[in-house]
């Protein structure tokens, strides 16, 4: 296993050796945003020496994000539903594949089997720091690079610098929408309201408000299934607020975003699909310690309280006599300021 100094020596040994194929794998199974952070790596990667050949492992529901970037040469899928016989076999058959380097960028029970049955490849593991985070949330001691920015923490273990991680994405050339098979607008705002977490969610009357403030602007609004709410949006004007939440596939979703002129969100994954592909964004941080975005052509709105962050990803109680107060002062005559 590459270790501090050790493994920078071990990855200019294994990296730099022009005109040699050299096999790397990738593992990072999910969510969505860490994905696509993690995916920040691929261009540094093929940069420093195009003759990588960078494999990437992940669960099946995510293939399709992964096959975005074109310095990806092969995606690997896995379905869980197969458990851990099916993981067994997973991971006999890369080896096989004879990879000089894995990159554990989940850290998970399933990669851990994975690096078991990888016996003799170089290995780097993102570490999760399960002593620091302890000491963030239970003891309010910050013993994290702040803000923490997703991006950097997967190219830290990898001694990768944080220049160029603008990438593009390649879309397939027959995406189209599924409400008439096109962008409702040419020129248009894109707004993400929901979130995994309700706590990180900046509130609907903020959103409603932000509309009404910007009688000019177009909006798409985006998400899930189970957003419901989002039709309450498109009430105020269904002529400029077209509400797409729950019609638009993954890869749909990305695409929107990536014809956007802005994206406002709190932290999700769409604010780091603007982030990777310098998007204008304005994301809107509360009680969350990991959604920071890296690239300049997101601006990050937050307020100053003594109780943040408090919560990995927006699970938790909230201590405010103001339930969601960070989220709450974030007004929405401050996101127009910074349109």
């Amino acid at each position: 296993m590459v270790h501090g100094v050790g493994h920078v020596l071990k990855l200019i040994k294994i990296l730099y050796i022009r005109g040699v194929k050299q096999k790397i794998l990738i593992i990072r199974f999910s969510s969505f945003g860490d994905i696509v952070q993690a995916m920040s790596v691929l261009k540094p990667l093929k940069v420093r020496n195009p003759d990588v050949e960078i494999h990437w492992l992940t669960r099946s529901e995510f293939s399709s994000l992964v096959g975005l970037s074109s310095y990806t040469d092969k995606i690997i899928s896995f379905d869980k539903s197969k458990g851990f016989i099916g993981l067994i076999k997973l991971g006999l058959s890369l080896r096989k594949e004879g990879y000089k380097f894995v990159f554990d960028a989940h850290k998970n029970t399933r990669s851990f089997i994975l690096r078991l049955l990888l016996l003799g490849v170089n290995k780097v593991i993102r570490p999760k720091s399960r002593w620091k985070r302890f000491l963030l949330f239970k003891l309010r001691i910050n013993k994290f690079p702040w803000p923490f920015k997703g991006m950097k923490s997967y190219l830290s273990p990898l001694s990768l610098n944080d220049e160029n991680l603008i990438q593009e994405w390649e879309f397939p050339k027959d995406v189209t929408l599924k409400i008439d098979g096109t962008l409702p607008f040419e020129d248009f705002i894109a707004i993400a309201p929901s979130a995994a977490w309700e706590m990180k969610r900046w509130p609907l009357d903020h959103w409603k408000n932000l509309i009404r403030l910007l009688p000019n602007e177009n909006f798409v609004v985006l998400g899930g299934p189970a957003d419901t709410f989002c039709e309450e949006l498109s009430e105020i004007d269904s002529k400029r607020v077209v509400n797409l939440a729950g019609h638009l596939s993954l890869i749909e979703s990305c695409y929107t975003v990536s014809k956007s002129k802005t994206l406002v969100s709190a932290d999700t994954g769409l604010i780091h699909v603007a982030d990777i592909l310098g998007i204008k964004g304005i994301s809107l941080v509360g009680p969350t310690a990991f959604g920071f975005s890296t690239n300049k052509n997101i601006k990050t709105l937050e307020v100053d309280l003594s109780c943040r962050p408090c919560s990995k990803d927006g699970r938790g109680n909230c201590s405010q006599a103001v339930w969601q107060k960070c989220m709450v002062d974030i007004r929405p005559e401050t996101v127009i300021a910074n349109l």
